[in-house]
């Protein structure tokens, strides 16, 4: 691998085995080799710094196919969810939000059908009963309809009574009360107080128009398993419309509309560099690289802390590990279904997005990790086990 694609002055330096950082390159780059992905990006980050990062493939971009490279933007799906939760982690270390606290008393429009009783803690644990509450994401920048459609939400149950996966609903309201309390846009809130702060410019949700022509098209890829193929693994099929993602859903980010209105559930438009060194400020008692408090050491402890008890992800079985607005992945066996790898520790953290988008950190080894493609896998056992592999080949870089 050339020298170029490293960018710590030595993979020692920051305690990272160059052989290891090399076999997880190999397999980001196989699937874009074979024709199932068109492009990906890769990042591995330790002690603070940018280690190693490598972009693979073609892939469209402001319209034109060309080479994706390490300046190419990646739409990073509901890995946003970790910015739009720190986001509110910094309004709670300043005593202006608290976890049970009950979105109502911030965004009144919320209160209808029921929902004036769900908490800011059920939202980010997603308890909230709103899983699959109807919406657009290109709606975030229309604040009429997106008020409209708060009022318009009905409770699928009885919130905080189970953990069912919400796609994206939960973290508008979140979004909001952002905005109310700290009179900024969402979008500048995440630029001014963590992008700016951790001296990652490109670390965003949204985009200006000027920018458009850095972002990597998504494009649907393969063919879903059928249900003969789930049954010969021992695996239910899916059930329909169980994810509540459709494919138009999907391509609507590829809308210049939708990407500029910065959703605060799927709006993240970044590289998987920033997403690792942004995972890295949470390693880091909440400091930037050079020093800069963002984060208090005792909010991060709080915002990691399991929150979810035993309540059980209704699909797949396994225990939720829900902590306030990201994924741990416990020590029970089942890190690979909450998006972590097979060698990640216990205590790892972070969130991943749909289509196969990875960040998370490990506090046990200091590693931090991003991964992005463009090509959504209609294989969604392939696609699990791309991410499994790459974290678990990512989780055992340390030198």
């Amino acid at each position: 691998m050339p020298a170029a694609h490293f960018f710590a002055q030595d993979l020692a330096e920051i305690g990272l085995d160059p052989q290891k950082v090399q076999a997880l390159f190999e397999r980001a780059e196989r699937e874009v080799k074979e024709g199932i992905l068109p492009a990906c990006q890769v990042a591995i980050a330790r002690h603070g710094k940018l280690g190693a990062m490598q972009t693979f493939g073609r892939a469209v971009q402001g319209g034109v196919e060309k080479p994706a490279t390490n300046e190419t933007f990646f739409v990073i799906m509901s890995a946003t969810k970790a910015f739009t939760s720190a986001a509110a982690w910094l309004l709670m270390q300043e005593g202006k939000l608290r976890p049970d606290d009950r979105i109502v008393q911030f965004v009144p429009e919320f209160g209808t059908n029921g929902k004036d009783a769900v908490t800011v803690e059920q939202c980010l644990i997603h308890t909230s009963a709103i899983p699959y509450a109807p919406h657009w994401q290109k709606e975030w920048g229309n604040r009429k309809r997106r008020l409209e459609r708060f009022a318009q939400w009905r409770l699928d149950h009885t919130p905080g009574e189970k953990f069912v996966y919400h796609i994206s609903a939960n973290f508008w309201p979140i979004a909001e009360i952002v905005e109310r309390l700290s009179g900024q846009e969402y979008r500048d809130f995440v630029r001014t107080r963590i992008a700016e702060p951790l001296g990652l410019p490109d670390l965003r949700v949204g985009i200006s128009p000027s920018q458009n022509e850095r972002v990597a098209d998504l494009v649907w890829v393969g063919e879903p398993m059928s249900a003969a193929e789930y049954e010969k693994m021992g695996l239910k099929p899916p059930r329909a419309g169980v994810s509540g993602i459709s494919e138009a859903g999907v391509m609507e980010l590829n809308e210049l509309e939708t990407r500029t209105a910065a959703s605060p559930s799927a709006g993240g438009i970044t590289t998987a560099g920033d997403i690792a060194l942004f995972y890295q400020a949470l390693l880091n008692d909440g400091r930037a690289h050079d020093g800069t408090p963002i984060w208090q050491p005792a909010m991060l402890r709080e915002a990691r802390r399991i929150r979810t008890g035993d309540l059980k992800d209704p699909y797949f079985g396994h225990l939720a590990y829900r902590a306030l607005g990201i994924a741990v992945a416990g020590g029970d066996g089942k890190a690979n279904m909450r998006g972590f790898g097979r060698t990640n520790s216990a205590e790892a953290f972070g969130h991943p997005g749909f289509g196969g988008q990875t960040g998370w950190a490990d506090p046990a080894t200091g590693i931090s990790f991003g991964y992005l493609t463009n090509g959504f896998d209609r294989n969604d056992i392939r696609e699990g086990r791309r991410q499994v592999a790459l974290s678990s080949l990512a989780a055992a870089c340390a030198g």
